[in-house]
């Protein structure tokens, strides 16, 4: 699988990731595969590669080269690393756009912050070099099948990593019919990752798919003629799938995203626009 523009690659590296990106594909596994564990375990860089301006896909090699990463469908997994002199270390979590089907290796797809540190040891550490990593039982997502006619997905920046997940398997499962419909919000055109691959599955999936993307930095952007600004109510309503018992809303992305959407991330209760409309808590799913 794939998910960038390919205008920042050149060469080789341009003809490496035209070969991983193709139509949705199910690799599901349950829960308890993952070949990580609860214990740290390292995992060598074997490449890294500019995706978009600020965004670099970094690939690691599993200890055993036959055998898959195994991680559930929207699950993350956690990663570590100890700055030099400092005591303790600095840890972040990463849902991987690599599927099932990629055997020996996983992928993430990582943006660097000018201050980030985890991102910034990414983009300077050198290839062959170890990089620990776990998977623990409570970073399991929600699991496939959704058991929905129906799903909005709500998305901000590279937030868009477990859904990408969740879209092989709704789109790559033969006999499943749900509809997504996703308000995808970023800056600028550029900022933009997964584009060339949602517009192929868009294109390939008979309607199953919508994408609207949602641009906040476009004022001054004549190329630009579709949604401007942030996602709110008006936008749901004209493009979202409505409150129904059918109907499944994943939120991914920056606080202020899940602030006006459907409240903190890490409270269950349900607030903010999304509770304007009706829908319910258990209808909501925050990533």
């Amino acid at each position: 699988m794939g998910i960038f523009n390919f205008s920042f690659c050149c060469g080789e590296t341009r003809a490496e990731l035209a070969g991983l990106v193709g139509p949705p594909t199910a690799a599901c596994m349950p829960a308890g595969m993952c070949v990580l564990s609860e214990e740290w375990s390292k995992a060598k860089l074997v490449s890294r590669h500019w995706i978009s301006h600020d965004v670099i896909l970094v690939t690691f090699g599993l200890p055993d080269s036959t055998k898959p990463l195994g991680l559930s469908t929207c699950s993350c997994i956690l990663a570590k690393f100890h700055e030099d002199g400092k005591d303790e270390p600095i840890v972040r979590p990463y849902t991987p756009v690599s599927t099932n089907n990629l055997v020996g290796q996983f992928q993430l797809a990582v943006k660097v912050y000018p201050g980030g540190k985890f991102s910034q040891h990414l983009k300077e550490l050198p290839l062959e070099s170890d990089v620990e990593f776990k998977h623990i039982g409570k970073n399991v997502k929600i699991q496939y099948p959704f058991k929905k006619n129906s799903i909005t997905m709500i998305v901000g920046g590279t937030s868009i990593t477990p859904m990408i997940q969740a879209l092989h398997t709704i789109l790559g499962s033969p006999g499943d019919t749900t509809k997504v419909t996703m308000l995808f919000g970023n800056k600028s055109q550029r900022d933009i990752l997964c584009k060339d691959l949602l517009d192929s599955w868009v294109a390939g999936c008979g309607g199953r798919l919508k994408v609207v993307h949602v641009l906040s930095e476009v004022k001054d952007d004549a190329s630009w003629s579709g949604e401007k600004g942030y996602i709110n109510r008006e936008l749901l309503e004209r493009h979202a799938h409505p409150p129904s018992e059918d109907t499944l809303v994943l939120v991914c992305g920056p606080p202020p995203m899940y602030n006006a959407m459907c409240g903190p991330r890490d409270t269950p209760e349900l607030t903010g626009i999304l509770a304007e409309m009706c829908f319910k808590q258990e209808q909501v799913y925050k990533f």
